[in-house]
């Protein structure tokens, strides 16, 4: 059986009387891509601000392994092993790839008080930045001002940065958005590996990438869990074809 890294259990969350996310349960098993798919306007990106911690629910629970992580602030789950990405890239334009990871390398160090040491004479992080961008195939840039590269590559840095703090889980918010076929056959392909070690949860529009690279998808429609399975069963299922994939102004 495989592991289940992350579960939730009936997680909604109200803003006033707009009701986003309602009643969302799912699981995130280790070694799976599991991609959360839906109309704009579905809930997807709601439902990991609230799995990140960057939203607080208004009912239901988020379980990472056996502990209740349900209202933590995000650095507290990001120091439990979730790590994620935004629909807009955050990265620091002016600093190289290198010193993006290194810095998120270094949120993982037992204590930060050591305000006279160059960040560069540690070791343990600056292997850690390395190892994270040779996962993402930037073993050569590593110098390169992130401001340089390309929009597909600033995309691999900012997964790398969510690499070098060692994650269990990784939540994806539309990594492939603005990227064309070949910057997005490259992220498909990272995902792929990546998933061996990892949780994945991921939110992206493309729907070629999603059947090629996902073990599980989840429809949202209206906030809510329409259907969830296998990417044949997905594909196959009516109620799905009606409320997004066959429609014909389904993004």
């Amino acid at each position: 059986m495989t592991e289940t890294v992350l579960r939730t259990q009936g997680l909604t969350r109200r803003f006033g009387g707009l009701v986003a996310v309602k009643d969302v349960s799912l699981e995130c098993r280790m070694g799976e891509v599991h991609a959360v798919i839906g109309p704009n306007g579905a809930g997807k990106t709601t439902l990991v601000n609230l799995l990140s911690g960057d939203l607080e629910p208004s009912a239901g629970k988020v379980v990472l392994g056996d502990e209740d992580i349900t209202g933590l602030a995000p650095y507290l789950i990001s120091k439990l092993g979730v790590g994620r990405s935004y629909q807009k890239t955050n990265v620091f334009l002016p600093f190289t790839a290198f010193e993006n990871c290194r810095l998120a390398a270094q949120s993982r160090l037992a204590s930060s008080m050591r305000f006279f040491r160059p960040a560069l004479a540690d070791r343990e992080v600056n292997a850690a930045a390395g190892r994270a961008l040779a996962a993402v195939g930037l073993e050569t840039r590593g110098s390169t001002p992130v401001a340089e590269l390309s929009h597909g590559e600033q995309r691999q840095v900012e997964i790398a940065m969510a690499l070098a703090t060692r994650p269990r889980l990784l939540l994806l918010d539309e990594p492939l958005a603005g990227m064309g076929a070949e910057e997005s056959a490259r992220i498909v392909t990272l995902l792929k590996g990546l998933a061996a070690e990892h949780a994945i949860l991921l939110v992206e529009h493309d729907m070629d990438a999603v059947f090629a690279v996902a073990d599980v998808l989840t429809v949202m429609v209206n906030g809510m869990v329409l259907e969830s399975g296998t990417p044949g069963h997905i594909r196959s299922s009516r109620a799905v074809q009606e409320a997004y994939l066959g429609s014909e102004d389904a993004e």
